[in-house]
């Protein structure tokens, strides 16, 4: 990542490239005689998390924009969901069961990179976890379709790499959870939930906990599967028991196919407005 507009003063970069050929003396070699913003044991410390806050924050949107990507549709589900010909790596038959989403999650983000790609490929890129499972579906689907999609990858203890369907300029990497989310809803068009574990569903109520309370903008809101999702979650009882409202579950809509969601998407009344209070409060 490199900024090539001109200023008069001296760029950081000139001065990091002459800071390595300085005089080895014990002064040079100490940890303090390093420049603040290329030393990596002074940025991990404690008291600068801000500052890395900051910068996951701001590299992916910093880069996005660079690239052209205006808006996106969000592909949210389990990593642990194999393709339909891996079947029978799966750890359980239910698991095994749920392939299916895997083949509707590809041909879903491939519809859909179609349909931005003959709008000039600026809108509605899909973006993913960027790991395996139904994130790969979706890279896949849009690279397939020849267009460009995005992996918020994370770090964690043990995995994961990128599945290798992410375009790689719009690949990231985060250390931080929050940011990460906050990068899945600031240009999203439409989310799309297929199944998944307990990553999902953080991903899902939270989404839904932003749109409820009016801090994002209604969206298309799909749920891949309603027998899964009624299976796992007891949607009526929340709202029988009050602790949410009748309105908030026409927040989002269960379908079962790519065609599908492209029609609830195309037809989502309330796009691009906000709730201006909490019904039932």
């Amino acid at each position: 990542m490199k900024d090539d507009r001109h200023h008069p003063l001296r760029g950081s970069d000139e001065d990091r490239e002459a800071a390595t050929h300085c005089p080895d003396t014990p002064q040079t070699r100490a940890p303090s005689y390093q420049l603040a913003f290329v030393d990596t044991d002074f940025l991990c410390r404690e008291e600068l998390r801000p500052v890395r806050l900051q910068l996951e924050l701001l590299k992916p949107e910093m880069l996005m924009n660079e690239a052209g990507v205006d808006s996106t549709v969000v592909l949210f589900g389990g990593a642990r969901i194999p393709e339909p010909g891996l079947r029978h790596t799966a750890r359980t038959e239910k698991l095994a069961d749920l392939s299916q989403y895997y083949e509707e999650a590809r041909r879903f983000a491939r519809m859909v990179t179609e349909r931005s790609l003959a709008d000039g490929g600026h809108e509605n890129v899909i973006v993913t976890g960027g790991g395996p499972g139904v994130m790969e579906a979706g890279n896949r689907g849009a690279e397939e379709a020849g267009g460009r999609s995005i992996g918020l990858n994370i770090v964690l203890p043990h995995e994961q790499a990128p599945n290798t369907y992410v375009t790689p300029e719009l690949c990231f990497n985060f250390h931080y959870f929050a940011i990460r989310k906050m990068h899945f809803l600031m240009r999203a068009s439409a989310v799309c939930v297929f199944p998944g574990g307990f990553g999902t569903l953080d991903e899902l109520f939270e989404a839904l906990t932003l749109i409820q309370t009016g801090r994002m903008e209604q969206v298309p809101f799909l749920l891949f599967g309603r027998s899964f999702w009624e299976k796992i979650i007891n949607w009526d009882a929340l709202a029988d028991a009050g602790t949410i409202s009748d309105e908030d579950l026409k927040l989002f809509r269960f379908v079962e196919t790519a065609e599908e969601a492209i029609e609830a998407m195309e037809n989502w009344d309330g796009v691009g407005t906000k709730r201006g209070s909490i019904p039932g409060r």
